[in-house]
């Protein structure tokens, strides 16, 4: 018996393994794995469940790991016939600093993320405009020109492979900064990813604020949910967020981004998945 067979025995003796077949689902959206732990700990489970992972970046992996492995890994993923996304790293980074050095220092980090798109060939690569009012405010125009000049970079790579440049929200407090940028970017291959978490946690503010001015870029949506105090990445239905309206909302619009679930615990993912079913609100997509 090989280890591949061994790992598989060992995944499904799991207690917290499910006996329902969420495939339909897992189908229509993308879960976040961190690069290690996908590697590491859960490939056989997202193979086995059919689960198209949202690849996340973070941490040393991209000056550490083997071209090898992540070669590796997205053959077993395309072997599967499961497609998936990027999440490029947001720690420590400054996208559109004044310092040269420390934007030439991020702009590498994030370059290195983009090469990953020739082997992973990713719908999309997840970026963080890492703009925070009461800091970059100040130097606005400023700031966004440099930051303008490093996602228009990005954006032709990512074009390049056909893959998509999405902007998410993490402590911006209103849709000002995103509408701005994307503006003076490729609404066909740059676009907005909604964090749910973060609106609640960070902005305080609603969806409602949000989406009907960056409706026409909105090509993403990371589903977590919280009670507004902290960025707890709960399950679905766990916390306060109303994801039944939101849904609601995309189906009138005709929107139809794609849908990347961001649990931080397996616990919450099953959760996450059987609310999904319960609620049929992927149905349309």
């Amino acid at each position: 018996m090989n280890q591949s067979s061994l790992s598989l025995i060992k995944m499904c003796e799991n207690p917290l393994m499910p006996k329902t077949d969420y495939k339909n689902i897992t189908a229509r959206c993308f879960i976040n794995a961190p690069w290690y732990d996908l590697k590491n700990r859960y490939l056989e489970l997202f193979l086995h469940h059919g689960i198209q992972p949202e690849i996340g970046l973070e941490g040393l992996c991209l000056y550490n790991e083997s071209p090898h492995e992540f070669s590796r890994i997205a053959v077993a993923l395309n072997e599967a016939d499961l497609s998936c996304t990027l999440h490029a790293p947001f720690f420590d980074l400054a996208p559109g600093a004044l310092d040269p050095e420390i934007l030439r220092v991020s702009r590498s980090k994030l370059k290195k993320a983009a090469k990953l798109i020739q082997v992973f060939k990713p719908l999309s690569i997840v970026c963080h405009l890492g703009f925070e009012e009461n800091k970059q405010g100040y130097k606005r125009k400023e700031w966004l020109k440099i930051a303008l000049a490093t996602w228009n970079e990005l954006e032709e790579v990512a074009a390049a492979n056909g893959c998509l440049l999405m902007l998410e929200n993490t402590y911006e407090t209103s849709p000002d900064i995103h509408e701005t940028l994307l503006s003076q970017l490729n609404p066909a291959t740059s676009g907005f990813c909604m964090d749910t978490g973060h609106l609640m946690s960070f902005a305080k503010t609603s969806w409602k604020d949000w989406l009907p001015r960056l409706s026409p870029w909105l090509g993403q949506l990371h589903l977590h949910d919280n009670n507004g105090a902290s960025n707890e990445h709960l399950g679905l239905g766990q916390g306060s967020f109303d994801f039944v309206e939101l849904f609601q909302f995309l189906s009138a619009s005709a929107l139809r981004p794609l849908i990347t679930l961001e649990p931080h615990s397996e616990k919450d993912l099953w959760h996450s998945l059987e609310y999904l079913k319960n609620t049929r609100l992927l149905d349309t997509f």
